[in-house]
């Protein structure tokens, strides 16, 4: 039999019982929709982590301070502070796999502007943070080694605390007041958005590191030190570097542990999107039991078609048709009945997926190789479920399918 006939034939079974050949592909169209739907929250997810972790930085390396132990118990990461001043410029001046080395000194103010106050992060740093982050300004000029040397007392305004200090209007050139200290805004920055943990990167004021050591924080100490690799190649070397410069630097013996911590942004995005992939996975997994239970659904229709239409079958066999050709017919009904149900749960996931991003403001990502999985997969299950009724109806006896009433 021609395929050309085979699907006519297909087809005209299907438009002929309407209703029951909807209900029939519900399940298929809800089990597609629903994989489209959760792989598309997953996948969105994911590239939202991915997004906040590149806006932490190029090639970014975390040198925190490390762990304290009392009566053998640790005390837990950065519980023992010994980063200084001097061990960036150590990194920075002996570090020939760094890009870019700058301390960090945070603390927390309240921010005094002309029409109100506002209670931010203050960050003391250096001018290679700004190339670290890959951070420029809306307006203004970043400062420079020299405001550095010379502690000068200038800040720039996160486009968060811009926003709120100076509503409408260009901020630098203004005077704040953090504390007790008068500071000159010297730039705007461009804005960041928010990191993986949700954190506004834009609630932030940037100032050289030695005022806010001076005139701020009062620390010697530092939160952090950040640097970055000059390709993304050179991280683990870039970290092999940093860890024996700083063990010189603290004069630690060979058997001595690391008194601090290098981590790079890679391990912090392994860490932030292995949950996530494992959530998607676990629910697209659920979704596609919805599928089984629509390919149970045709094949519990596609029995009782057969029984319907055996005397059907049995005049077909009686004038030259082989079982063969009955079992591709019932087959190919089968396959396009799951396949229109793929396409159409296809489009009613990516419209679910749109309405659930603008609803909930998720990000919802739909990679073309879901499409494929999903309108394959259905395909599949119209063949893994109908080739036992198709079978059925290959194997009835031409003579006894003729006498069935």
């Amino acid at each position: 039999m021609k395929q050309r006939t085979l699907l006519r034939l297909a087809w005209q079974s299907i438009v002929k019982n309407k209703l029951r050949t909807l209900l029939t592909m519900l399940g298929i169209v809800i089990g597609v929709g629903a994989v489209i739907v959760m792989v598309a929250v997953g996948n969105g997810a994911q590239s939202q982590i991915e997004s906040s972790i590149s806006s932490l930085g190029t090639n970014l390396i975390v040198i925190s301070p490390g762990s304290s132990a009392q009566g053998g118990v640790s005390q837990g990461a950065g519980t023992f502070n010994r980063l200084t001043v001097a061990d960036a410029e150590k990194l920075k001046a002996e570090g020939t796999t760094l890009a870019a080395v700058s301390p960090l000194i945070s603390t927390r103010q309240v921010v005094i502007g002309p029409v109100g106050n506002w209670r931010t992060s203050i960050n003391g740093v250096s001018p290679d943070y700004l190339d670290i982050r890959d951070w420029t300004a809306t307006s203004g000029d970043l400062f420079v080694d020299a405001d550095v040397k010379a502690a000068r007392k200038i800040a720039m305004l996160g486009a968060t605390v811009a926003a709120n200090l100076f509503p409408g209007v260009d901020a630098v050139g203004a005077q704040i007041q953090i504390g007790h200290v008068p500071f000159v805004v010297s730039a705007v920055l461009a804005a960041k958005g928010q990191n993986a943990s949700g954190a506004d990167q834009d609630d932030v004021i940037l100032m050289p590191y030695t005022t806010a050591q001076n005139r701020l924080s009062g620390n010697v100490r530092l939160g952090q030190i950040l640097a970055s690799s000059f390709s993304p190649g050179d991280i683990p070397a870039a970290q092999s570097e940093i860890t024996a410069i700083m063990r010189e630097g603290h004069k630690l013996g060979d058997n001595a542990d690391d008194d601090f911590t290098v981590r790079n942004q890679t391990e912090i995005a392994k860490a932030a999107t292995s949950t996530t992939a494992v959530m998607s996975g676990l629910l697209a997994a659920i979704a596609s039991i919805s599928l089984l239970v629509g390919g149970i659904g045709i094949m519990n229709i596609m029995l009782v078609s057969v029984t319907e239409r055996t005397r059907e079958i049995g005049i077909r066999m009686a004038i030259g048709a082989r079982g063969s050709d009955v079992l591709t017919q019932f087959l190919v009904e089968s396959v396009v009945m799951s396949i229109l149900g793929g396409v159409v749960g296809l489009g009613a996931g990516y419209a679910g997926s749109m309405i659930l991003g603008r609803v909930t403001g998720w990000n919802t990502v739909v990679p073309l190789s879901a499409v494929l999985i999903a309108v394959g997969f259905s395909a599949g299950v119209g063949v893994f479920f109908g080739y036992y009724p198709a079978r059925k109806a290959a194997a009835l006896n031409p003579i006894e399918a003729l006498r069935y009433e």
